[in-house]
């Protein structure tokens, strides 16, 4: 054993000798594998910061949320079917939870309505466009994440009345009240004054689409009597347990049933849609990801071990009167496949460390440039990188070093 270990030991001494003596060529030999490394690392990166921002995303949906709705979330050919379907209206969350209620074995627990319209929101000289203004109850926070940075969200009481009352988004509250306090000051919705009595905290934005923090919410009531018109609704289902989430389903198809009265035989009128919808779109993105990153990944790694094949050949040619030097001096056949492994493999060590520096700067640096995105350089990709790189090492350098190990030392002191 401890033999091994000082063959080991000297094996590595040799290997950095020779990449300090011949800087140039093992900087390009390690070429390939640099690249190969920076692409399964920005790959592993790219994948693992889309997931992460998909579920931060759909921690806002839910789980064990189920959202009736005119649309299905998927894309379908026959969109105008759809847009001919009755609008959902707020009202039938009212039916539903009677309906819940009156079913003690129900996996439903509760319906909420919201209805959102596009709406500016102005305060004194300041203004901002295209806000979402969200009309709900307030069971509201059961079926979202309703987080403030000051304030709170509106009672029972402030929502049956329909009070004037709102709570606004961070990216809102910053535009508006830049250098201030906004609670209990008043905000001009669509030309109707609102008091602020809440400001969500910072949430980021859904999947790209739209900024959760560009939301302002206000009671349902006091939303329907100055938003009529051109408003999207949809009731938001909380189910009892996630993991009967295709049971509660089937049960909330059957109620809508009861409440758009439709016959037996006739079709679905509306969508039940979930976090699956969201999930299937996602997949295919993500492997179209990872096998261009594969293949991208593998052609340069074959590159690079080829190319370290190739100087192994090289220098066991070079070295020919060492190797039957040692060997007539009593080094065995292992003593020299350990020494050109090892060699071969300090190579691609090297490239895995260059690779890793190289894509750690990227990442810091796509961190600046896309403070949104979540940039995530993890410990498992940097175990990952190193192992590839030993692998495409021992791989390669396993044929010269073979026929390093098996020459004959008479006729290799013979060698010019």
């Amino acid at each position: 054993m401890k033999r091994l270990l000082y063959e080991l030991s000297e094996s590595w001494k040799i290997a950095l000798a020779q990449m300090q003596a011949n800087k140039t060529r093992s900087m390009l030999t390690a070429l390939g594998v640099i690249i190969g490394i920076v692409a399964v690392t920005l790959m592993g990166t790219a994948i693992t910061g889309i997931q992460s921002g998909f579920d931060k995303s759909m921690s806002i949906i839910g789980e064990d949320v189920l959202y009736v709705e005119q649309f299905p979330w998927a894309r379908v050919p026959d969109w105008w079917n759809y847009r001919a379907r009755k609008k959902i209206k707020t009202e039938y969350a009212e039916t539903l939870n009677r309906m819940i209620a009156a079913s003690p074995n129900s996996n439903l627990l509760i319906a909420v309505p919201t209805s959102n319209i596009l709406r500016n929101v102005k305060y004194a000289d300041s203004q901002v466009s295209n806000i979402i203004v969200l009309g709900t109850t307030v069971d509201f926070p059961l079926v979202s994440t309703v987080d403030t940075t000051e304030g709170r969200f509106y009672n029972e009481m402030e929502a049956k009345s329909g009070a004037n009352v709102c709570l606004i988004g961070y990216d809102v509250a910053d535009a508006l009240f830049p250098s201030g306090s906004p609670i209990d000051k008043f905000v001009q919705i669509n030309g109707n004054p609102f008091k602020v009595i809440g400001v969500g905290a910072r949430q980021g934005s859904f999947l790209g689409l739209f900024s959760l923090d560009s939301i302002v919410t206000v009671p349902l009531v006091a939303f329907e009597r100055y938003f009529s018109a051109k408003t999207d609704t949809d009731i938001r289902v909380k189910v009892k347990d996630k993991n009967q989430l295709e049971d509660a389903k089937d049960e909330l198809t059957g109620l809508m049933r009861r409440v758009r009265a439709l016959a037996p035989e006739k079709k679905n009128d509306f969508n039940i849609n979930e976090q699956q919808a969201f999930k299937s779109t996602l997949d295919p993105v993500k492997n179209s990801i990872a096998i261009a990153g594969l293949f991208i990944t593998g052609l340069s790694l074959f590159v690079g071990a080829i190319g370290i094949m190739n100087i192994t050949f090289v220098s066991v040619k070079e070295r020919t009167k060492e190797i039957g030097t040692r060997k007539a001096l009593g080094a065995r056949r292992r003593t020299i496949l350990l020494q050109f492994l090892i060699e071969s493999t300090a190579l691609c060590v090297l490239g895995g460390v260059i690779g890793l520096t190289f894509s750690y700067l990227v990442c810091f640096g796509l961190g600046f440039a896309l403070p949104s995105f979540p940039i995530q350089f993890s410990f498992g990709l940097v175990v990952i990188s190193m192992i590839v790189s030993v692998m495409t090492g021992l791989i390669s350098g396993f044929a010269p070093a073979w026929s390093a190990s098996r020459l004959d030392p008479v006729t290799a002191l013979r060698y010019e």
